[in-house]
């Protein structure tokens, strides 16, 4: 063979090699290739869990892998999302979060603020309700905080722990009428229970804690703390409708360690996104009570921050503010 024929061989090969990318760089294997764990910071059984498993089947149908979850309770959900700042920012480590990603903050007992993680997508909201016995003596709220105002420190009202988000939107609620109470925190469940056993007057939930009761005729709901009425109790005016501007809605969404890449966000959004628009997800929150409410991770960030902002200042006013 000539040294003319070997050259036009070689050159050859090499050519067919770089074709067939036989020569080239493996390329890096596309998210998602291995199970998505997904963090909750509430109890398992709780609404936000049932809440948080039905999502977690939605986006392991749609990704193609599995989402198992895993309960990190603790500090308010404070340790929940700790776990999740220490972990790879690849988006198989993801949080069931809420708003409680700044009161927790705030309240000190987080000791990172909502930009040290990445938004992926809202999902939910959730409306505080207050309830009292079917036999209590107010009729509205106008006349439950009329008595609270006049009689300070005689209505105890329940809420799901100190500084969690039914904590700050009952308190908020009777401090804009100057009305002091007595905040009385429970664990999950059992602030509906002492309101039955008549241990308090009042208790600030979100709606799955007292929907059954309301239907048996044991409790009434005398206001809801949203922006707008809840679907579950629709004929209940918002604190607003009857004269008090008392906004305090509770969404839930993922979010992600900071620094995800924005491609395995919008993978994850996506797959979020069609969940939450699903028949069967929609169902899930009439039977749960919640409403379901995407927002991609651009709208869901600007969120965060505007609700940080607000709930920051509104707990500085109530001195429960401890994070400058």
């Amino acid at each position: 063979m000539t040294k003319v024929n070997r050259g036009v061989i070689l050159a050859s090969a090499a050519a067919l090699v770089f074709a067939t990318g036989l020569g080239s760089t493996p390329s890096r294997a596309e998210f998602p290739e291995q199970p998505i764990e997904m963090t909750v910071m509430f109890g398992a059984g709780s609404a936000a869990d049932v809440t948080a498993r039905h999502l977690a089947e939605g986006i392991a149908k749609r990704l193609n892998v599995a989402v198992p979850v895993v309960n990190r309770t603790g500090a308010g959900g404070a340790a929940g999302l700790v776990h999740i700042s220490q972990q790879k920012p690849n988006g198989y480590s993801i949080v069931w979060t809420s708003n409680q990603m700044s009161t927790t903050y705030y309240s000190g007992q987080l000791p990172l603020a909502y930009d040290n993680f990445a938004p992926v997508a809202r999902v939910s909201v959730e409306t505080p309700a207050l309830a009292v016995k079917a036999d209590a003596p107010w009729k509205d709220l106008k006349e439950m905080l009329e008595y609270a105002k006049a009689n300070p420190e005689k209505v105890r009202i329940g809420n799901s722990g100190a500084g969690s988000h039914t904590h700050l939107s009952a308190a908020a609620l009777f401090a804009s009428v100057g009305a002091k109470t007595i905040d009385v925190p429970f664990q999950t469940g059992q602030a509906t229970v002492n309101l039955l056993g008549g241990r308090i007057e009042g208790a600030v939930q979100l709606p799955a804690a007292f929907v059954s009761h309301v239907k048996s005729g044991d409790l009434r709901i005398i206001a809801v703390l949203g922006r707008e009425r809840d679907p579950i109790f629709p004929d209940v005016p918002t604190a607003k409708e009857q004269g008090f501007d008392v906004q305090l809605d509770m969404w839930r969404g993922i979010a992600a360690p900071k620094d995800t890449p924005p491609e395995v966000v919008a993978k994850l959004q996506k797959a979020i996104e069609e969940t939450v628009a699903s028949p069967e997800f929609v169902e899930a929150g009439k039977t749960v009570g919640f409403r379901p409410a995407f927002l991609p991770a651009p709208d869901f960030g600007k969120l965060i921050a505007s609700d940080d902002k607000k709930l920051g200042e509104v707990m500085s006013q109530l001195g429960m503010k401890k994070t400058q």
